[in-house]
């Protein structure tokens, strides 16, 4: 059986790779009902159904066009392949996500992100999709036409993404610095202003110990004063026992594709063997937030690897979980204890309740979010696909 990433979660479809374009077109054409299946990292049915087209595998290049700022590139690529490919051209992304080992369709379709309080997600960099449509034709469309805005965090309802055009920018360099015993006291002080200390942090946490601090300084730029809030500085620091498998760290300056990424795409990314839940919060209620999850600490503690908190600036994104609010992202990596897991993340959502949390769309929750736009975007799905051949049980079960 195939599973997910990370092996707790195994998909029940029949699984079909194929090898060209045209084979691609012609399995969805066949397909009674058909689900896209990327690089695996979702941790719920999200990607399940009865036919799972895995397009990770086709052919081509990426193709930049300098003058309008862009590359397009076959949909299944990974980030890794398109970062170290920009990189070589003195290009790049304006964000990147932990993990350089997914596909750029799978992070921008369940709305995957990386941080910085000025930094959209990843999907805010697309300017362009081509999408397989129920018989097997390509359809395209681009930013500024009627339903974009609904068309790029669309959770595979609008079809498979054959290709995926982003925007870029010229090549630059960032330097990773951590620090550690960040105290509780200190984050709560000042919840915004450490999130944004640098172009992308993140701070890392079990609830019941201190904060690791890791700030990404994008250059030319001043890193941040750490140790003015006690903080020290670490050494080389890795997310997975008994391996040093991330990007470099200790303030040495590097290309933004080898700094911003939390793991290196030689290496095996973070635990592996794991379940994941994430919720995103308006970052101006992130003090009171953190606050209410403190008070699970002891709870949490048996179950959790880690917790890590990233911001991500707001977006239009109709189903993006940053649609219109700057957020912070509480993100749990759980140990791979789906029936203890399965008791405390009830008790996560209660204590976030208050302050409206957005699940993300490719983790483990309980409780869907309603969106603005909703509506919206249930339309534009029964417009692209009238006969429902691209839905499934996880579209149903949270509402669209």
């Amino acid at each position: 059986m195939e599973t997910n990433w990370s092996g707790t979660y195994t998909f029940t479809g029949r699984i079909e790779r194929p090898d060209t374009l045209e084979q691609a077109q012609q399995v969805v054409a066949d397909a009674a009902r058909l689900r896209p299946l990327g690089t695996r990292h979702s941790f719920n049915e999200v990607a399940d159904g009865e036919v799972l087209l895995d397009l990770t595998g086709l052919p081509g290049e990426p193709v930049l066009d300098e003058a309008a700022g862009t590359v397009t590139f076959p949909g299944g690529f990974r980030y890794a392949r398109v970062a170290t490919w920009l990189e070589e051209r003195g290009w790049a992304l304006h964000n990147m996500g932990s993990l350089p080992h997914i596909s750029v369709a799978g992070a921008v379709s369940t709305g995957t992100h990386g941080s910085g309080t000025g930094n959209g997600s990843l999907a805010t960099a697309v300017r362009g999709l081509t999408f397989l449509a129920p018989d097997g034709s390509l359809r395209r469309i681009e930013a500024g036409e009627e339903g974009f805005q609904g068309s790029v965090v669309a959770l595979g309802a609008l079809g498979p993404v054959a290709s995926v055009t982003l925007a870029v920018e010229p090549s630059y360099r960032v330097r990773q610095d951590v620090f550690t015993d960040l105290s509780w006291d200190a984050v709560l002080a000042d919840v915004q202003g450490i999130m944004g200390a640098a172009y992308s942090v993140s701070l890392f946490t079990k609830w019941t110990d201190e904060f690791s601090l890791w700030l990404k300084t994008r250059l030319p730029g001043e890193v941040f004063d750490a140790a003015a809030l006690g903080a020290h500085p670490a050494e080389q620091t890795s997310l997975a026992e008994g391996e040093d498998n991330t990007t470099k760290q200790g303030g040495v300056p590097g290309a933004w594709s080898e700094r911003l990424p939390h793991f290196r795409i030689d290496s095996t990314p973070s635990n592996g063997d794991e379940i994941q839940t994430e919720y995103w919060i308006p970052l101006e209620r992130a003090a009171d937030a953190l606050r209410a999850v403190r008070e699970l600490g002891p709870r949490l503690a048996d179950a959790l690897h880690i917790t890590e908190l990233r911001s991500v600036a707001a977006d239009e994104l109709w189903l993006s979980p940053g649609y219109r609010r700057t957020s912070l992202c509480v993100h749990f990596t759980w140990q791979n204890k789906p029936t203890e897991v399965a008791g405390l993340v009830p008790a996560v959502e209660a204590a976030l309740a208050p302050f409206d949390p957005r699940p993300h769309w490719g983790k483990v929750f309980d409780r869907p979010a309603s969106y603005e736009r909703a509506g919206d975007f249930r339309e534009l799905a029964r417009t692209v696909d009238p006969q429902g051949k691209f839905r499934n049980g996880f579209l149903e079960r949270v509402g669209l």
